[in-house]
This record gives C-alpha cells, structure tokens and sequence, in this order.
C-alpha cells in the first residue's frame, strides 16, 4: 500500500517516531493529560470509556463483498468511504499529527509495519507501548503495510458517510487502511489492528487468536483463551512460566507469536498485594492511564473508583513484567485452555475436550454473567456468548478461525481444557466462586500432561472428560452436583444452560462437519 493513501504533507505540522518522554512531554503541554503521583500520565477520555462497536465499519467492496462475515460487520459503501477520506485529510490540515512506525507481530515473516497516525500525543505514547518497537535499522527505509489514523476531534456525518452517529471506525482492507474520529477511547487503535491481522492470516495459514500464552521450562507452550472476568491474564501470568503475551496472538507453522509488545491491563480495584507485576508496571513514570481518578493535590490514583468508569486500564511495554519473553514468540502449543466463568455454577472446575469438542467450545465463546447489580439467591445469571473469544474483531466468517483451529489442535496433538473459574455449589448468589487454589493445582497438573492420564468420566449434559480424582483437590469438586444443597436445581440449570448452547450454536451448524455439531451438550445423555 502507498503511502499516500493518507498523506503525511496533509497534516499540519508532522512529530515522527518521538520518544515516549517526548510524547508524555508534548500531551502535557498540550492538556491532554496529566500525571498522577505515581509518574504515570492519565487521561480521560470523555464520552466513550470503551469501544464503540456499533460505529464500526468496513468498505463493501469487490475486496470484501464474498469474504467479509456481513452478519457480524455493518458495511460502509466505497463511495461513503472515499467522501469520508477526502474529509479527514481535510481536517488534518489544520492539526500536529503524531507519527509513530510499528510493527505488529513478532514473527518477522508475518509481521506487518504499521504506520499509527494520531492526533493526540499520549495516543501515540500509547500505541508505541501496546504494538512492537523496531529498531533503527529497522527504521531504515521503512515502508507502511498498514495505516491508522486517529482524530479524536473529527466528527463524522451519518448521511455524508454512511455511518450511524459523529463516531466512527471505517475500515478499508483494500487500501489496508483505518480511519478512527469521533472517540478518545486509545483501545480502538489496537483493537483494529488486531482487526487486520485476523483478516489478513488466516489466507496466509495463520490462525490469529484473541489469548494469552506462556511456556514452561521445558519450551512447552499453552493457549489461554477467556473473555473478560474469567482470569485470562490472572491464570497466564504463572510464577513457573515464562510469559509470551497476554492478549493476541498467532499460529504459524513455525510455532507462536505475541502480534503485540506491550500490556492494556484492566486496572479497576487493582492491589499491590494480588497483582504486585502489574501494580508496579502501572505505576512508574511513562505508565499511560486512561480514567483513573486522580484524588487531592498529590494526584494520586484511586483503583476503587469508578465514577468515570469501571473499564479503567493502564498501558505499558512487555519488558516492564518480569519474567516475560520480549521476543514474543514460542513453539507448537503443547496445550489449549479456554476459560469461562460459569455463574450458574454447574459446569466442573476443569475438562479435558476432544478436537470437535474444542471448536464447538471455541465457537461458542462462553462464560456467564449476572444482570444488573442484584446480589443474592434472586439475581439472573445469563449466558454470554462471544465467537472465537472476540466477535467484535472477526472480519471472516468464525467457521473459518473454528475449522484452522481443529485441524492445528489435530496436526500438533494439543491437549484441550474447558477451565470454569466460575461458581460451585450453587449459581452465583447462592454459590462461593471456585477456589483460585484448585484451579492452580488442576491448571499445574494439565500443563504438566499428568491430568490427561488420570481417571475421567463422561459429563452426563456436555459430555466431555472430567477428572474424578486429582492430588490436592477436593473430590466433590469436580463433580458440581455433588457440592450442591439442591441437586434438582443443578439438573435445571444444567439443562437450561444445555439449551442456551443449542440456540447459540444454531447459526454456526451449517458451516461445520457432523463430528463438531454432535460435540453439542446432549439433553438425552442428562443427567436423572
């Protein structure tokens, strides 16, 4: 792609590749943010606190027309796009833009350069945090695969672009270029690159994942996939392994690759005592904070308070995390881990999947989450289902992710797990959450391939493998109805949830083999 797809000279006063102290030092002068006690810079962002996923779109074209999951994407017309186009160039003449070079992806045969154009200098600090740095040398003669723009101040026009409201994110794979206006929410720089490399991968055999991954002493790889509260990064984050990255990632022939160089940690109630990494990492000088609150004169953060938002984060290079591999990259996954945080507490604290089992789970994308903020016996849980672990940045049809996955867990050998960090005995509000202790000591034992040759037997409702007997865990707990007062409640739930599955599933079955559709939890195999 030329580089002239967005010209530099279009800008008013171009900064290229600042330094981070650089960076902080203009968005300071600027007032775009300010430091906190800590050291670290903290911005707010204003109206949007997190990603604006209905203002997202991609340019319907002869590129994307056949490619692109439409039912998953809203569309955005060329002639809509190049009138958008034309109007940001337009509104960057009278801007200082910030210019950072970049590189996502840290395999050098798969990466990407990455050309980030921001109109705010901390969204630059940001973004140079978050994606991988080159080096001088690789600086040299450095030509863009990939351009973002981000102009916070630009506001769209719905009938002039074709988009709903003044935000939006138009995405043009065939330019290979992102337009981002209308919202200071930093996550939408790196979430569309991430974007793109799950459009561009898979046709180059690369399966791009929405997880963390670590690796032993041994050089043996796992997967950790979960959405959001089901202790992805808690779990990844392991003292006796070697962290590779704790969000996105690549498959390759060749092995694993972080596509990032940086963290984006949830920063709310954060504690020294139970995240002591992150808790350092985020506060040190250069350390970027979007809506934390800032108390008293000394400005110092305050984790607890959510008044702007509880979706506060913190932004800060890999290196800064003990015990991570800078390189970003490991080999063949040895395991597969997909969390869920199951609050109607009837699924066991750990599950060995077959193939079919782990793309149908894979697909499915589940944990549960209670509505509203009742506590107690009374309040709803409801099943959450997010494709792949990342609908919001699946340009492709999930079949396409879901039929990678199964034939590299096939090819590899991966031993695959169903975790549930969720409740036991009971549903959440009757239920305690399942012990953080177990879940380490059933984690320890499938990561070291012990689990895998333990007794098992077959989960009457998802049936898939569950351990019956492991060192150090409470034999109860790894058959849930057992820890239940109400076994009847059990089966209830149990089925409830089985039909959640079932009705979740039904647009993906025409696009799988009959071995991934008879993976589904089976009413007739239920329990009496």
């Amino acid at each position: 792609m030329s580089t002239e797809s967005f010209p530099l000279s279009a800008a008013g006063k171009v900064h290229m590749n600042n330094s981070p102290v650089q960076l902080i030092e203009s968005s300071i002068r600027r007032g775009e943010a300010r430091f906190a006690s800590t050291g670290a810079l903290m911005a707010v962002t204003g109206e949007h606190t997190g990603r604006s996923v209905k203002d997202k779109f991609t340019v319907r074209d002869e590129v994307t027309e056949s490619k692109v999951w439409w039912d998953n994407n809203n569309a955005m017309s060329r002639a809509h796009f190049e009138v958008l186009l034309e109007d940001f160039k337009a509104h960057a003449k009278s801007l200082d833009l910030y210019v950072q070079d970049l590189h996502v992806g840290a395999d050098p045969t798969y990466r990407y350069n990455t050309r980030i154009i921001c109109e705010y200098a901390w969204h630059a600090a940001f973004i140079r945090h978050l994606l991988r740095r080159p080096t001088p040398d690789q600086l040299d003669g450095y030509q863009p695969q990939v351009t973002i723009v981000n102009l916070p101040s630009f506001r769209a026009d719905p009938k002039r672009h074709g988009c709903r409201t003044g935000t939006v994110i138009a995405v043009d794979f065939k330019r290979n270029l992102i337009l981002i206006g209308g919202t200071s929410y930093a996550g939408e720089t790196k979430k569309s690159a991430f974007t793109f490399m799950n459009w561009a991968l898979p046709a180059r055999g690369v399966l791009p994942m929405h997880c963390s991954a670590n690796y032993g002493k041994n050089g043996d790889s796992a997967l950790f996939f979960g959405l959001s509260g089901t202790g992805k990064t808690t779990l990844s984050a392991d003292p006796k392994r070697t962290l590779v990255g704790d969000d996105e990632h690549g498959w390759s022939p060749s092995g694993i690759f972080n596509f990032e160089g940086g963290c984006y940690a949830k920063c709310v109630n954060l504690r020294e005592e139970s995240e002591p990494l992150i808790w350092a990492a985020t506060n040190r000088f250069g350390a970027i904070l979007e809506n934390v609150v800032l108390k008293g004169a000394d400005a110092e953060p305050d984790y607890d308070d959510q008044s702007l938002t509880e979706n506060t984060r913190s932004a800060y290079p890999a290196e800064w995390i003990p015990d991570t591999d800078v390189s970003g990259l490991a080999g063949q996954p040895k395991n597969l881990v997909m969390l869920t945080a199951d609050a109607f507490g009837v699924m066991p604290p750990i599950a060995k999947l077959n193939p079919s089992q782990a793309m149908y789970h894979f697909l499915s994308g589940y944990t549960a989450k209670v509505a509203g903020t009742e506590k107690g016996m009374n309040a709803p849980v409801e099943a959450t289902f997010s494709t792949c672990f990342g609908h919001p940045f699946l340009p492709l049809h999930p079949s396409v992710y879901g039929n990678m996955l199964k034939d590299l867990i096939a090819k590899h050998n991966v031993d695959c797990w169903l975790v549930n960090t969720g409740w036991t005995g009971g549903k959440f509000g009757v239920g305690s959450r399942m012990p953080i202790k177990a879940t380490r000591a059933l984690l320890d034992a499938a990561l070291a391939g012990e689990l895998k040759n333990m007794p098992m037997r077959t989960d009457p409702y998802f049936g898939f493998q569950v351990p019956t007997a492991v060192p150090g865990v409470d034999p109860k707990l790894l058959n849930p109805r057992e820890t239940w007062a109400d076994p009847s409640g059990f089966d209830a739930l149990s089925r409830q949830l089985v039909s959640d599955f079932h009705k979740n599933f039904e647009s993906f079955s025409p696009h799988v083999d009959n071995d991934v559709r008879n993976a589904a939890p089976q009413f007739k195999q239920a329990a009496e």
